[in-house]
């Protein structure tokens, strides 16, 4: 891979607490720019703990993070499952927390906030309190939060993990979209076998003690994605492929025939 077309490399990477857990061994991950990369893996794997270091939120115990985006450029938004709204404070000013944080008054910033809000459907939405969100509108404020600074990297933390199938579904269809439209670098981790197949150019999988990459698994299908590819042939094979290397029978189900 050239250097102009990756985003993100990671060389050999260990993370150790202070109390000795080792949260990541030997992790090599190397994501190009504008690939929608998903890590699945069970509880315990570090699939977090490697957000958390691309994020800068930590530094490795060894082994090295190699940016192929210049640091001018590198705009990193995070995601979280628990979208951490301020309760007190309405759409429009949770939206605005990132810029206000970086000096930017709610005046400035007003027309970047409705343009992020407009992205993920919140029109009319501005000036309800998260009391008065359902979660899927929740989800879209945090969203709309991580999008109005405009990022080249989305990093995706389990986001829809806490919503019901057919919220997360839609969510999951209506970030494809703005993908699609935006071209974002995007780091996704879930538990979900089916979203990971669903959303991503490729799938990361990952085992615990110690964290470590087990496999990758590659999505080759076209996008834009529809629901008819959620009850194709083809998106069955890719999900038992990951399950397969999640059970650790990776080996056999690629050497059976496929059908």
């Amino acid at each position: 891979m050239t250097v102009a077309s990756l985003a993100i490399s990671l060389h050999q990477v260990d993370k150790v607490y202070a109390n000795g857990t080792v949260a990541l061994q030997g992790v090599d991950l190397t994501i190009p720019k504008g690939e929608f990369v998903s890590l699945v893996g069970p509880s315990g794997c570090g699939k977090s703990t490697v957000l958390r270091l691309i994020a800068g939120l930590g530094e490795p115990s060894e082994g090295t993070i190699e940016w192929g985006i210049a640091k001018r450029d590198r705009a990193i938004a995070f995601v979280f499952q628990d979208a951490a709204l301020m309760p007190w404070a309405n759409v429009i000013d949770n939206v605005h927390l990132p810029l206000k944080l970086k000096g930017k008054s709610l005046r400035e910033s007003r027309s970047a906030i409705q343009a992020a809000l407009n992205r993920v459907n919140l029109q009319g939405a501005e000036y309800r309190y998260p009391r008065q969100l359902s979660g899927g509108m929740k989800m879209r404020v945090s969203i709309a939060r991580a999008l109005v600074t405009h990022p080249s990297v989305l990093l995706m933390d389990e986001p829809f993990g806490a919503l019901d199938e057919m919220t997360r579904s839609r969510l999951n269809s209506d970030l494809l979209h703005l993908w699609e439209q935006y071209h974002w670098t995007v780091a996704f981790v879930t538990h979900n076998i089916y979203e990971a197949v669903y959303l991503s150019n490729r799938v990361v999988v990952m085992a615990a003690h110690p964290g470590r990459v087990v496999a990758e698994v590659t999505i080759d299908e076209p996008y834009p994605r529809r629901d008819e590819f959620r009850t194709s042939s083809a998106f069955n094979h890719y999900c038992r492929e990951v399950m397969a290397h999640l059970t650790g029978t990776g080996d056999e189900f690629l050497s059976a025939p496929v059908g």
